[in-house]
């Protein structure tokens, strides 16, 4: 028994340093594979007649292999805990798990890239909050899916095949056997060392974070840093921050505020209290005296770009009937969306909200005071929500009536009023949208004013239409930006079938009897991944632009149509040209005002990106990093193209204010 006990503590040496052998093994081929991997995705995205120095290329490879080792070192160290304890077959099938999960989350979060044009963030884990069953249909006819899993197998049999190849060579029982106990004893200690400065990613203090995926100038080149590991990881940290309301200073302090007050007092708002910056937020100039109440018909149009837009002629057309409609419109063409993603720009415009997802939980259950339709709904108005998708959707059917809408008619109700309706993957065509809207309006009461928020579905991946829809024939070589796409084509079919119904709605309202009272706005949700990737800079300005445009009879559109502007000024703009007056968040600027003489915080032309990044005229930034500035193309600028402190901070100011605002104000 004195015996036995004696070899316990050289038999834990011998198995420490076995499984600290063992994880290194494991570390080697894994970085190996995902460095390979973010080759190949350089590789594969790379646009056509793009270019980037060798030193930018090489630090992003270097960086990336940072990560790569970081993420690899972290699972080595965790199987660590483990290896030592279990046999050499189940040790193989850790590792063989844990390689299959690292490169199967770096090809997603290639192909996530190639659709969301950012490494995977919070939007991803809408696979479970969507129609799952649409998603997955979606991206088995819209993605290589059989060529990515053989990808993923071959590259995870090669690496597990590397991995057996130097255990077999580095064979420690035989290296480690005849070692004296102090050899044993400092070996264990600086390979356990080693591997927790690989998990660190840097021998600095502070270990590799988020901040440090960008290394170069070029957005592009930076989102190729991240390998799948990394990305997940900080989408999950950002869902938990948005999902967290309990610290009202929480995104405050993110963009480098102390307070409230102090956020407010750099905007110039009133500050002495909590109560005074949430008057000053919801606190609008009164409307002249009998302003007259009109119709007002939203529509959010999915992945309607800005960019098709700019090419449109009758030989490449791409607007159908809404082509002879734009000169009637003010139509705002430097402007861009709230979010990447279909849910979370609703979010923004209907409850001016830069923390997304918010309603899914019971935040979804209780009114939000400021969303748009309650607003809406106490100036007299009927609220109505149509969607050609499945209301289901994101809870939307419950959680839109909650927040002020009298009814929510989507797929499923125009199934029943017209049976002909065929139920795709994501709801009913859209024209069912537009017909029931036609008879919807003719029946309104005169004395009730209506607004109608849409939500169109069909431009949406995979870009199916009707059978009877008409293909326009169109000369590509007018089409001026990227061709990588597959789908482009495919796709300008979608976007003109969209833009035609939205055009021939317009066109029934400008000449009926509602033509006096009825405004109609449309905007699109995101721009859509098939237009290209926006990598080079000269076309780095139009990553997220939509259009946002306004019809009504005797418009003055104002002089801010080519300024730069994004989601948060639609409903600062609409509701007082609609007639409405009420306590709606004052998130944006009025685009059809003048701008004031002398700057102004408020209403400086600037576009707001929710994910964390701005817009000027000079150019566009991550907020707070004065090294990511990236100047846009603008004919003679008046000022040298460059990082402007100022407009970051004032835009800092903007986004910590709206996050505290719904902080403070939903926080249980």
């Amino acid at each position: 028994m004195h015996h036995d006990l004696s070899r316990f503590p050289l038999a834990l040496l011998n198995g420490l340093l076995r499984g600290l052998f063992h994880a290194w093994v494991m570390v080697v081929p894994l970085v190996l594979a995902l460095s390979l991997i973010r080759l190949g995705q350089l590789a594969y995205f790379w646009p056509t007649g793009y270019s980037a120095p060798f030193t930018d290329l090489a630090a992003v490879v270097v960086q990336g292999l940072r990560f790569d080792l970081k993420v690899s070192a972290i699972a080595g160290a965790l199987l660590f805990l483990i290896l030592p304890w279990v046999s050499l077959r189940i040790q193989r099938r850790m590792v063989a798990v844990v390689v299959l999960l690292f490169v199967l989350l770096s090809f997603i979060n290639l192909h996530y890239f190639g659709f969301y044009k950012t490494p995977i963030d919070s939007l991803v884990f809408g696979l479970i909050e969507d129609d799952t069953l649409a998603v997955l249909t979606t991206i088995w006819r819209d993605f290589p899916v059989l060529i990515t899993l053989v990808l993923v197998g071959l590259i995870s049999w090669a690496s597990l095949a590397l991995h057996l190849h130097l255990w077999m060579r580095v064979q420690p029982d035989a290296l480690l056997q005849a070692r004296p106990v102090v050899v044993k004893v400092l070996s264990v200690l600086m390979v356990f060392l080693a591997l927790l400065l690989a998990g660190k990613g840097t021998l600095r203090a502070m270990a590799l974070q988020r901040q440090n995926l960008s290394v170069t100038a070029s957005q592009f080149l930076n989102d190729m840093v991240p390998n799948g590991v990394i990305a997940l990881k900080y989408a999950w940290d950002s869902r938990g921050f948005s999902q967290n309301l309990q610290n009202p200073l929480a995104g405050v302090r993110a963009m480098g505020f102390d307070s409230a007050q102090a956020a407010a007092q750099v905007l110039g708002l009133p500050h002495e209290s909590d109560s005074a910056i949430r008057a000053a937020l919801t606190m609008h100039p009164p409307l002249p005296a009998g302003t007259p109440k009109k119709n007002l018909v939203f529509f959010l149009m999915e992945s309607f770009s800005a960019e098709p837009i700019r090419y449109q002629s009758a030989s490449f057309d791409v607007l159908g009937r809404m082509a002879p409609t734009l000169d009637k419109a003010c139509h705002f063409h430097n402007f861009d969306s709230a979010q990447p993603g279909t849910h979370p720009s609703l979010e923004a415009i209907l409850f001016s909200t830069p923390i997304t997802p918010l309603t899914l939980g019971d935040v979804g259950r209780k009114p939000i005071p400021w969303a748009v339709p309650a607003i809406v709904k106490q100036a007299g108005y009927q609220t109505l929500f149509v969607t050609s998708a499945r209301a289901g959707w994101r809870d939307l059917d419950r959680i839109l009536k909650v927040q002020g809408f009298d009814e929510v008619v989507d797929a499923n109700t125009l199934k029943q009023a017209y049976p002909d309706a065929t139920l795709g993957i994501w709801g009913v065509w859209d024209s069912y949208v537009f017909k029931y809207l036609s008879k919807r309006m003719a029946q309104q009461v005169a004395d009730k004013p209506l607004f109608v928020f849409v939500l169109t579905s069909t431009n949406h991946p995979p870009y199916d239409l009707p059978a009877d829809y008409q293909r326009v024939p169109r000369d590509m070589a007018q089409w001026k930006g990227e061709t990588n796409s597959e789908f482009l084509q495919a796709n300008l079919d979608s976007y003109h079938y969209a833009a035609d119904l939205l055009g021939g709605f317009v066109q029934e309202v400008q000449s009926g009897p509602l033509k006096a009272n009825t405004l109609v706005a449309a905007t699109g949700d995101h721009n859509v991944r098939s237009f290209g990737l926006y990598a080079d800079a000269s076309r780095r300005h139009l990553l997220r632009q939509v259009p946002f445009l306004i019809w009504g009879q005797g418009l003055d559109c104002g002089p801010q149509q080519a300024l730069p502007a994004s989601h948060r000024d639609m409903f600062d703009t609409l509701l007082p040209l609609a007639g409405i007056e009420g306590a709606y968040v004052n998130s944006g600027r009025n685009l059809l005002l003048k701008l004031p003489e002398k700057p102004d915080a408020i209403n400086a032309p600037r576009a707001m990106f929710f994910t964390g990044e701005a817009r000027n005229a000079k150019g566009m930034w991550q907020l707070g990093q004065a090294a990511s500035f990236g100047c846009s193309p603008v004919p003679s600028p008046p000022t040298p193209c460059q990082f402007d402190a100022l407009d970051d901070q004032q835009e800092r100011a903007r986004y910590a204010l709206l996050d505290w605002n719904v902080r403070i104000s939903l926080k249980k």
